[in-house]
């Protein structure tokens, strides 16, 4: 039989660490001992070179033999129930006792190979954890945390509790994977790590995919001598064997060397996941060889559980507590939003506008005009840098911490532009607004220089690990405050209110345009409308009837009183043409008064229309009574015509034999002066309250041809004039009310 090692033999550096394959390192620790078995016959595939300090059989002894030969029948079909259950219990290691010593071993499969890793109780005793206990205490945490800090703190204070190693720290990684130790719970005598930067080349972007893989990793003695795995040499076999989830897997040379040169012995990591990616880690770090039991590694496992299940909770608690802090700040400009016709133009200003999101300076480009608010760059800087945003900002949206990374002459503007949060209003970016920041020097506390991370040895001879984590600081530059996440929301938030405002504005301004042409255009139309009716109808009759009369008077055979009756009816007919002449004249001259407002007193103005109607009143035995009026602003000569008409017109439409009772009433509201003139006349249906006030629409009761419907409409141009309004309300056979309302 022919037996080989599966070590992995490739030269490993630091030069290529970062393609090391450390999940098939080919050997293990040396604190327990390892089997692979066929998955299907349970024949022993791979052994570890140890196992006869352990079972008293060699590696070439046990290699191609069954389970059995080092365990009982009974544990073998253990695990085969085991193996053919639907899925692992992960948390309950098998307990293997060979040569009368207990072992831990938890399962796994890799590939087509059962993977038996045997570890000794390191105390000789199984010991279970209290996770009553251990989970009633994380809540307490969990009640007493006012923020991920706090609660990461506890964690750690907890791990150390249930572990004993000398430091355990809490990492949380950046963008780049570079971490930052967050919190920290160790031995009174050690130097504190806390707020120390570790560079992200310490973990290679290999090491972090197997964190993702097997949240739990123990190195017990960094000292440990690589134990070896044998096969048995068949092409028909796997050339590697893949450790990710093993306990036992041997660690990368690097790694132990990076370990040895910080003064630790033993390790215990748990891997931190958040959205399937490395979010941080809880490292526990011993000055001594540690191991730990299965219990107690699971303990600290649920530990990471535990605050797994909180960090993206925290983290949201954490960022909904500041967007309610800025949702309040905004209130009030969202309200101004609303309620302001001309926002931008009229609170462009607002330090509300910058001091929401803790900017320290505000612009908004609007129609070609630039509005600042605080520390803006001038315009020889703020124009480059819009053409550049406008070409850059993908989907009209750019937002940074690092201008210069991106935009090289930013290095000018440091005191007012390291960062910006940029929307575009429109689809050309013509419009848009834009946050600034100023650069915030910062320093950073690295556990050693990071540019050293690789330092060449004394003698000259190899590269190694840095050697010196000594405190080492950093001064960044050109960069500002980070923009959080619910100061992006609320940016965005306000340009999209920004460019409904802009919106707005242009179609108000387009709507009222458009009001006041369709009004002018509409009223125009009418008049017109009415002037053709008159060219076409009501002048011809007139016309018509001259022709015909005068046409009698050629024949010598006509008497003296038939041609006396036809010059009467030509005069007539003239006296209608001259009347709907002089109506049409007056109607269209109401439009166009150079006439001025004045104050003045309306109960003066409704005793000269009643004096000059003293002969009419009197004869239809009128009575008439009136309110105080008034002094209000008015065009003096268009409101004593309006007064006029309306009164002639209940005088015109008074019954024959029933007096004629006409009362003149005021009332003030919130927006206008009310006067009304209700009659007992002979009223109207109420289907003719809006075609009455028409030019020329005469309803002709009692066949009165002076009526031709000109004098209401000539009372609705006059208030028409006055930004008023006039309205009827009749009853047939039993009078009218007309009202007229000036605006206060």
């Amino acid at each position: 039989m022919n037996i080989r090692s599966i070590v992995n033999k490739d030269n490993v550096n630091l030069l290529n660490c970062e393609s090391e394959p450390i999940h098939i390192p080919g050997c293990i620790q040396e604190h327990g001992f390892l089997i692979g078995l066929s998955a299907d016959s349970l024949l022993i595939r791979y052994c570890s070179e140890n196992v006869l300090q352990f079972t008293g059989f060699t590696h070439t002894q046990l290699l191609g033999k069954p389970l059995q030969t080092i365990c009982s029948a009974e544990e073998e079909n253990m695990l085969r129930n085991f193996l053919a259950a639907a899925q692992f219990d992960q948390s309950q290691p098998f307990s293997f006792a060979v040569n009368n010593v207990n072992y831990n071993t938890k399962p796994h499969i890799s590939n087509s190979t059962v993977i038996l890793e045997f570890e000794p109780f390191p105390d000789g005793s199984l010991d279970l954890p209290n996770l009553y206990r251990q989970t009633q205490q994380f809540v307490s945490y969990l009640n007493v945390a006012q923020d991920l800090r706090q609660l990461c703190h506890s964690i750690a204070q907890e791990t150390r509790a249930i572990t004993g190693y000398d430091r355990v720290m809490i990492y949380r990684f950046d963008k780049n994977y570079n971490g930052e130790v967050i919190a920290e719970a160790k031995r009174e005598d050690l130097l504190p790590l806390l707020g120390h930067n570790y560079p992200h080349t310490d973990i290679p972007a290999q090491a972090r995919a197997l964190y993702l893989t097997n949240m739990l990793r123990m190195i017990v003695d960094v000292d440990y001598k690589p134990v070896p795995l044998y096969t048995i040499a068949d092409e028909r076999e796997e050339k590697q064997l893949d450790l990710s989830q093993s306990i036992l897997r041997s660690v990368s040379p690097i790694h132990i060397e990076y370990l040895k040169n910080m003064g630790v012995k033993a390790t215990l990591t748990i891997s931190l996941i958040q959205d399937n990616r490395l979010w941080g880690m809880i490292s526990c770090h011993h000055y001594s060889a540690k191991n730990i039991p299965h219990y107690t590694r699971l303990s600290t496992l649920l530990q990471g559980y535990f605050f797994m299940s909180q960090i993206k909770v925290r983290q949201a608690a954490d960022e909904y507590k500041y967007a309610q802090e800025i949702e309040q700040q905004i209130q009030p400009l969202l309200e101004l939003m609303t309620t302001s016709d001309n926002f931008i133009e009229d609170h462009f200003n607002n330090p509300l506008l910058r001091d929401c999101i803790k900017a320290s300076g505000f612009v908004i480009i609007y129609n070609d005009v630039i509005y600042r608010n605080g520390n803006v760059p001038g315009d020889n800087h703020l124009l480059p840098l819009l053409k550049w945003l406008r070409k850059h900002a993908s989907g009209g949206q750019y937002t940074t911490d690092h201008l210069i990374e991106v935009y090289p002459p930013a290095d000018e503007l440091s005191d007012t532009v390291a960062g910006l949060i940029y929307h575009a209003l429109d689809s050309e970016g013509r419009n848009c607004v834009i946050w600034f920041r100023p650069e915030m020097e910062k320093s950073i506390n690295w556990a050693g220089n990071p540019s050293k991370a690789i330092v060449m040895d004394a003698d000259g001879a190899r590269l190694s690990p840095r050697k010196s984590f000594e405190l080492w600081k950093e001064v960044v530059k050109f960069f500002s405050l980070e923009w959080a996440a619910p100061e992006q929301a609320v940016a965005a938030r306000l340009a999209n209110n920004f460019q409904k405002q802009a919106h707005l504005a242009d179609i108000r301004r387009e709507e009222t345009r458009y009001k006041q042409l369709a009004a002018k255009l509409e009223s125009a139309n009418a008049e017109l409308e009415n002037f053709n009716w008159i060219s076409a109808h009501d002048l011809k009759e007139p016309l018509r009837k001259i022709q015909l009369f005068a046409s009698r008077t050629f024949y010598s055979e006509v008497s003296i009183d038939v041609y006396k009756e036809s010059l009467i009816k030509i005069q007539t007919a003239a006296s209608k043409i001259q009347l709907l002449l002089d109506s049409m004249l007056s109607f269209a001259t109401m439009s166009k008064t150079n006439e001025g407002f004045e104050t003045i007193n309306l109960n003066n103005t409704l005793s000269q229309v009643l004096g000059k109607y003293r002969k009419e009143i009197n004869a239809k035995e009128a009575v008439i009574t009136t309110d105080a009026l008034p002094h209000i602003s008015v065009l003096p000569y268009q409101t004593e015509q309006l007064f006029s008409n309306l009164i002639s017109n209940s005088l015109k439409f008074s019954k024959d034999d029933v007096p004629l009772k006409l009362n003149v009433t005021y009332e003030k509201t919130r927006y206008y002066h009310v006067i009304s003139f209700a009659d007992n006349g002979i009223g109207f249906h109420n289907k003719y309250a809006d075609i009455i006030f028409k030019i020329f629409q005469s309803l002709n009761y009692k066949g009165n041809q002076s009526n031709i419907g000109i004098g209401l409409a000539i009372c609705k141009k006059i208030m028409d004039n006055h930004n008023g309004s006039i309205s009827a309300d009749g009853q047939e056979g039993r009078g009218a009310v007309f009202s007229v309302s000036f605006p206060v």
